[in-house]
C-alpha cells in the first residue's frame, strides 16, 4: 500500500515524555512516520517550548503544537467547565478538552486531504467533526469510564462520591458512542477490548500489544541496595498518588515489622504537597521529576505497583521487566499485560499478601533473579515498539482500504 496521509490528534501534549501514554504515542508516531506521511496535531502548555518535540519526531511531515492551558481543579474555569458539562452529553473531564483552535486546525487539515485520522485517547474525540468523510481510528490507551468508576468506588466523601457516580456513567455513555462512531477502536489489551466491546455492541474494536524500548531499558549490572523498593510514575496522576497513599497506610507497617530497614523511592513528576507530607512522615523518599528513572530502578531490589485505580496497561511494569527487575503488583496494576504471576512477576491484592510477596522476594535473591530473567526474555522477544507499531499500522491500512471500497 502507498504511504498514508495520517493526521494524528493528541490533546494534552506529548512532550516531555513523562507519562506512559506519551511514551507509547511517541514511539509509535516515530515508527509510523518512517513509512507514512504523518501530521501530528497536539497541544502544549503556553510556557513549554515545542522545538524538542519536533526534534524527537524528525520524520513527521508536520508537527503542530498549539498552546492551551487546561482548567485546573479548584479554579473558576474548572468550576465553570463542570457546570457546563452537566447540561451537555460530555463528562466534565472531556468538556475541559474541547479546544476551539484544535477543532479549527483539524477541519483545515482534513480539508487539505488526509487518508486517516487517529484520535489518540478518548479526549481527542470531542474535537473531531461529528460528520467527516475521513475514517477515524480511536486509540484507547485506557477504558476511561473504568478509571472513573474505580475512583468512585474508593472515594469516602459522600458529595465527591455522588459527583464521581455521575461522571463515570456519563463517561461510559460517551465512550460507547465514540467507539461506535470510529471506523475502528484499538485497545491496548484484550481485557480492555472486551470491556469496550461490551459497552459498544457492533463497534469494530480490536486489541494491540504494549511495547517497551528494550535497548534503553536493560539490566545494567548495578548492585541492588538491600531492602530497597521503587515505584515510578507520573505522580500528578491521581491513581499513582492513591497507590502510594494506600501503600503507606495499609502495606508499609507490615513490611517494616518484617524488614525494619526497608526503604522506598517514589520516582516521578509533580507529587502533590499531600503526598510529599505523607511520604516524609513515613520515611519514604520522593524525587519529583528526574531526567532518567533507570538508576533508581536498577538500585532497587523489588519494583512495586500497588495500584487500586487505573485502566489500560502499565508501561512501567514492562520497563521494570526489561531491566530484569522482580515486580510485585496488584491485579489492577498488572491488568491487561500478558504476564503470569509466579513466572514473570508476583500478584498480590490484599495488604497482607502484598507485604508478604515483597518480603519473600527481599529474602530470596535467586527468586528475584529468576523472575527478572523471565520478564526480560518476554519483553525482548515479543514486545518491542517496532513489533507493536506494525500491528497498529496493519489495522490502519485495513481501515483505509475498507473505506475506499
Amino acid at each position: 500500500m502507498r504511504p498514508l496521509r495520517i493526521l494524528w490528534v493528541k490533546v494534552g501534549g506529548l512532550w516531555p515524555p513523562t507519562t506512559g501514554g506519551r511514551l507509547r504515542s511517541l514511539h509509535m508516531i516515530a515508527e509510523l512516520s518512517q513509512r507514512h506521511r504523518v501530521t501530528l496535531l497536539t497541544t502544549r502548555h503556553p510556557a513549554d517550548e515545542p522545538a524538542s518535540l519536533r526534534t524527537r519526531l524528525p520524520a513527521c511531515e508536520r508537527v503542530e503544537s498549539l498552546p492551551y492551558t487546561l482548567p485546573k481543579q479548584g479554579s473558576a474555569r474548572f468550576a465553570l467547565a463542570v457546570a457546563r458539562s452537566w447540561a451537555s452529553p460530555y463528562p466534565a473531564d472531556l468538556w475541559r478538552w474541547r479546544i476551539p483552535a484544535v477543532r479549527a486546525r483539524i477541519r483545515e487539515r482534513m480539508k487539505e486531504g488526509v487518508d486517516l485520522c487517529v484520535a489518540d485517547f478518548l479526549v481527542a474525540m470531542p474535537n473531531l467533526p461529528t460528520r467527516t468523510s475521513t475514517p477515524v481510528v480511536l486509540f484507547e490507551h485506557n477504558v476511561e469510564y473504568i478509571i472513573w468508576k474505580r475512583l468512585h468506588e474508593v472515594e469516602k466523601q459522600p458529595w465527591r462520591r455522588a459527583l464521581l457516580a455521575l461522571e463515570w456513567r456519563k463517561m461510559r455513555q460517551y465512550e460507547g458512542k465514540a467507539c461506535a462512531r470510529a471506523g475502528l477502536t484499538l485497545a491496548v489489551s484484550e481485557a480492555d477490548r472486551a470491556l469496550l466491546a461490551a459497552n459498544a455492541p457492533g463497534a469494530d474494536i480490536r486489541a494491540i500489544g504494549t511495547g517497551v524500548d528494550t535497548t534503553y531499558f536493560h539490566p545494567n549490572g548495578a548492585v541492588e541496595a538491600p531492602a530497597t523498593l521503587v515505584f515510578t510514575g507520573s505522580m500528578d496522576w491521581y491513581p499513582n498518588e492513591d497507590a502510594i497513599m494506600y501503600f503507606i497506610a495499609a502495606i508499609l507497617p507490615e513490611l517494616r515489622r518484617e524488614v525494619p530497614g526497608l526503604s522506598l523511592a517514589v520516582v516521578g513528576r509533580d507529587p502533590s504537597d499531600r503526598l510529599r507530607a505523607a511520604c516524609a512522615a513515613a520515611g519514604i523518599r520522593v524525587t519529583g521529576t528526574v531526567a532518567d528513572i533507570r538508576p533508581y530502578v536498577a538500585e532497587a531490589a523489588v519494583y512495586v505497583v500497588p495500584l487500586r485505580i487505573g485502566g489500560g496497561t502499565r508501561l512501567k511494569i514492562f520497563e521494570a521487566l526489561a531491566m530484569g527487575k522482580a515486580v510485585v503488583a496488584t491485579q489492577v496494576g498488572a491488568e491487561g499485560l500478558p504476564i503470569v504471576s509466579g513466572q514473570h512477576f508476583l500478584q498480590a491484592d490484599s495488604p497482607a499478601d502484598f507485604a508478604q510477596a515483597v518480603v519473600t522476594l527481599l529474602k530470596d535473591a535467586a527468586h528475584r533473579h529468576s523472575l527478572g530473567i523471565a520478564g526480560r526474555r518476554l519483553v525482548e522477544e515479543r514486545y518491542s515498539w517496532t513489533q507493536v507499531t506494525r500491528q497498529f499500522e496493519a489495522h490502519c491500512e485495513e481501515v483505509v482500504a475498507r473505506h475506499a471500497r
